[in-house]
């Protein structure tokens, strides 16, 4: 469940779905190919953690990254959506940050293995309150971390649009209410560690701050 902003309604979450690599910036640091079409992975919906909550440092890893998302909250959803009625299916909009155990990640890609342990662990998709709306944000996404700029991006720069996200995750899944998509992180992801206090904000959104711990 992630709260509603203005309501005491909460969105129930279906599915987590994340978009990789949406910012050029971000693809080239990661060595990426602008050309790449996106591609998808998924967090369990237990894996989200609600404003105001701690985030507890995971396990395995020596090397935890942020990455600050804009996250799109669907209220209906289909298959094969065409990307003129996609931001019908929109309820509102969220700011996230995909947490990644980078050490994990790098092993899986040399060994051609799926990002799971990677990607989904326990506690790794903050999330602030939905701000209900159809249409996207355009302006600034940024990051910072106990006070100093790590991540600054502008949503307009996203190479997939929110529009043709969902269409494109529709031709690989029957969409719903309830299902969450994160959309992509700009560069200058890097480490965290414990004691951190992470802030992250997307203009006409929100922001999200937690503790790593």
């Amino acid at each position: 469940m992630v709260p509603v902003e203005g309501a005491d309604a909460v969105f129930p979450v279906r599915r987590v779905l994340c978009v990789g690599r949406n910012y050029a910036a971000h693809r080239r640091e990661m060595g990426g190919d602008d050309r790449d079409p996106p591609f998808f992975f998924g967090k369990p919906s237990d894996g989200l953690v609600p404003p105001g909550v701690e985030v507890p440092y995971p396990s395995a890893t020596a090397d935890l990254h942020h990455e600050i998302e804009l996250v799109v909250a669907l209220k209906s959803g289909g298959r094969d959506i065409a990307v003129a009625d996609a931001l019908d299916h929109v309820f509102g909009y969220a700011v996230g940050v995909d947490l990644t155990r980078r050490d994990l990640q790098a092993v899986a890609k040399a060994k051609g293995q799926p990002w799971d342990a990677a990607k989904g662990f326990d506690a790794s998709a903050p999330i602030s309150a939905i701000r209900p709306g159809r249409a996207p944000p355009q302006g600034a996404i940024s990051l910072s971390v106990n006070g100093q700029p790590r991540q600054a991006g502008q949503i307009a720069d996203m190479i997939w649009s929110v529009p043709e996200i969902i269409a494109e995750a529709s031709k690989l899944w029957a969409l719903a209410a309830g299902d969450l998509i994160f959309t992509g992180t700009p560069e200058g992801v890097a480490a965290i560690v414990r004691g951190d206090r992470v802030e992250g904000a997307v203009e006409g959104v929100g922001a999200l701050t937690f503790t790593i711990v």
